[in-house]
């Protein structure tokens, strides 16, 4: 199943090569690469172009981690029935690279959370409730969007081990070490991407949603 395993990563990372944030921003003749911090996702395109933008890239942005899943589950569900949640993990981190380091962007993307976030719904959809409440909470309680990503991740990761002990995740005992692995490295991208963002976190300076102005 090595070829597989390739094959689900390739498919991934060709989905998450639709940089959303980057084509939306191309349409409306600016380059989001220039404009507040530069990155292409969700978040900075919110602060930039506004919420109707910011909405429709988190849209984008994670239905092409969704899809990549779905794609892979068509694909290998009957050659690899046993196998099919590490297939699904597989093109969920292929995504998230795709995202993060797109090729036709000299590999300069974004930190690939709304990406982690459909591969989350799509592989392991019982995870969703807990992690937005996490998000929320953080959002209006905290105000701070990468307090909430980086829960998001932890929420993720935490609540797949949860749910394949258990047995709800669906795969053999015997893949779960490997499926861990490779969503706790889908989820280590997230912190490893907001490194910046954990920086101004310990030095009292990132920035919020929603901050009043003075």
């Amino acid at each position: 199943m090595t070829a597989a395993r390739i094959i689900a990563v390739m498919i991934g990372y060709l989905f998450g090569l639709f940089t959303t944030g980057y084509f939306y921003a191309k349409h409306v003749h600016v380059d989001i690469r220039s404009m507040g911090s530069g990155n292409i996702g969700t978040t900075n395109t919110f602060r930039t172009l506004g919420k109707k933008a910011g909405v429709l890239v988190f849209l984008g942005d994670g239905f092409k981690g969704v899809f990549a899943v779905l794609a892979v589950w068509l694909i290998f569900r009957s050659r690899y029935p046993d196998g099919i949640k590490i297939l699904e993990a597989y093109a969920g981190l292929g995504a998230v690279l795709g995202h993060n380091f797109p090729v036709h962007l000299k590999f300069k993307g974004g930190k690939g959370i709304a990406t982690t976030a459909g591969m989350m719904l799509a592989f392991c959809p019982w995870a969703v409730p807990v992690c937005l409440v996490l998000f929320a909470l953080s959002i209006f309680v905290k105000r701070y969007v990468s307090v909430g990503s980086l829960l998001v991740c932890i929420g993720f990761f935490v609540q797949t081990v949860i749910f394949g002990q258990n047995g709800v995740l669906g795969a053999p005992p015997r893949t779960l070490t490997e499926i861990y692995v490779v969503v706790g490295a889908v989820c280590a991208l997230g912190f490893i991407r907001h490194q910046s963002n954990i920086r101004r976190l310990l030095g009292g300076t990132e920035n919020k949603v929603f901050a009043q102005k003075e």
